[in-house]
């Protein structure tokens, strides 16, 4: 057996997204001698197929509704307005490889060895490395992080070939005229937004009661109908039990639950994401899976073997960017110790912020109405939908939603919730006044911007509901 004196290294990451950059980085900050080990593009999910071009194409169709809203403000548009479904794809492609190169450059400057292959665990401080098929390298650790993120979840029901993922919707080799998006949860409502503004016939189906489920309910019901008055075809209770796909022409036929059909011609399915564990080796060392299939882990991101840890997406606690970065921050601050003259990072859950972005956007911090009254008992609710000031004139009949969930004992504000544009900036502020512990009478006694949308948030005085 090796002497913790005969690793190779201190530190192998297992994947080069956010969170294992994070933790590379700032271990090797410590004086830790550290390698990433990545099978794909540099900076993971959200850089190369989630946050990061999602937001680009919100943007994009985002451009569209603005078109329209335009003539309302007295600017003549033209008849003829197109978008160029191969130019937006190449910049896209162009500001991803941008940022693939900052996130290869990070590691240079950090004095990480980059390495790329697929790396898989033989024992609790060895990771060997493939790359085309072969085992290339063996590597030998104090630690080992797995950073490996998530995956879609591919749907097994007939015609499974004929669908895509969310991975492969900023590449489509043509905008499709008929999308049809199969899942109510953040991807598919963003996606079914998104590719409505750009132009394209969207049906959104769920096979529940209401979208979104985790979000607050009269969020969801609120974004449902916002989502229906922009035009996409909205149907809940839902159920799709066969896909078709003409060979010739390439129209895909959905058989649904209730036998009736519906034509497209991409189908995407975004009906969750699972932990990206395969290949690991983590069966073999005892490293357990909870029932979704994420890695088991303590409070300290350690599994079953102390030497090997996890975190982000593949843990499965909240599936956030920003989540995976605090604990990467929080678990080298465990290994290797603050940074000289600062407190231990301690990663807390409690009051993160999140944003979806349909359109309209959703921004998101604290407890849900319902979470609010199981966990605090008598709660006072305030809310304030209307339509904003820019849509007096724009001609759009979009409302927005504004709503704060306050404990009636302590007056403390538990959840605020906004539905509108920039619901996500909005939102981002107002987190730092929840996680400060901020109450109702704070917000009261706070002067808004006028005219804003988030000066709604500090002028809301009767209670809608105890």
């Amino acid at each position: 057996m090796q002497t913790s004196h005969s690793w190779d290294l201190d530190l192998v990451v297992i994947g080069g997204g956010s969170g294992g950059v994070r933790a590379a980085r700032m271990a090797a900050a410590r004086g830790a001698k550290v390698a990433v080990v990545e099978s794909k593009a540099m900076g993971g999910t959200c850089v190369n197929v989630g946050c990061i071009p999602k937001k680009l194409y919100s943007y994009a169709a985002g451009y569209a509704e603005a078109f329209a809203e335009a003539r309302g403000y007295g600017w003549q548009m033209p008849e003829a307005i197109a978008l160029d479904w191969q130019a937006l794809k190449a910049a896209r492609a162009q500001e991803i490889s941008r940022l693939n190169g900052i996130y290869e450059g990070l590691m240079r400057n950090a004095k990480v060895e980059r390495i790329a292959g697929h790396g898989r665990l033989t024992d609790a401080h060895t990771v060997v490395v493939s790359a085309d098929g072969a085992d290339a390298r063996t590597l030998t650790a104090a630690h080992i992080l797995i950073a490996t993120g998530g995956t879609p979840v591919h749907p097994d029901l007939p015609g499974s070939e004929h669908v895509i993922v969310s991975d492969d919707m900023f590449d489509l080799a043509q905008l499709p005229r008929r999308l049809v998006v199969v899942g109510g949860g953040y991807i598919g409502c963003e996606m079914a937004s998104i590719f409505h503004g750009l132009g394209v016939q969207v049906s959104l189906l769920h096979r529940g009661d209401q979208i979104l489920r985790g979000f607050d309910d009269e969020v969801r019901s609120f974004v449902a109908e916002e989502i229906r008055k922009s035009g996409v075809d909205l149907r809940l209770k839902t159920e799709v039990k066969a896909i078709a796909c003409d060979a010739a022409s390439g129209e895909r036929t959905l058989t649904l639950a209730d036998g009736t059909e519906l034509k497209a011609d991409q189908v995407l399915y975004a009906t969750g994401r699972k932990a990206n564990v395969a290949g690991l080796g983590l069966e073999a060392l005892g490293i357990a899976l909870d029932k979704s299939g994420a890695i088991v882990v303590d409070a300290q991101l350690a599994t079953a073997q102390p030497s090997v840890h996890a975190l982000g997406d593949v843990v499965g606690r909240m599936e956030l960017t920003p989540v995976a970065l605090a604990e990467a921050m929080a678990w080298v601050d465990h290994i290797w110790g603050p940074e000289a003259g600062k407190a231990a990072r301690v990663m807390d859950y409690d009051n993160i912020p999140t944003a979806v972005f349909t359109h309209p956007q959703i921004g998101t911090v604290g407890l849900t109405e319902a979470q609010a009254r199981e966990r605090h008992g008598a709660v006072r609710i305030y809310r304030s939908d209307f339509k904003p000031l820019r849509h007096t004139l724009s001609g759009r009949s979009e409302r927005c939603l504004v709503k704060l969930v306050v404990d009636d004992a302590s007056d403390k504000v538990l959840g605020l919730h906004v539905v509108g544009a920039d619901a996500a900036e909005i939102t981002q502020g107002f987190a730092v006044a929840l996680k400060a512990g901020a109450t109702k009478a704070l917000f009261d006694q706070t002067i808004g911007i006028h005219p804003t949308m988030a000066e709604e948030l500090v002028t809301l005085r009767e209670v809608s509901r105890k």
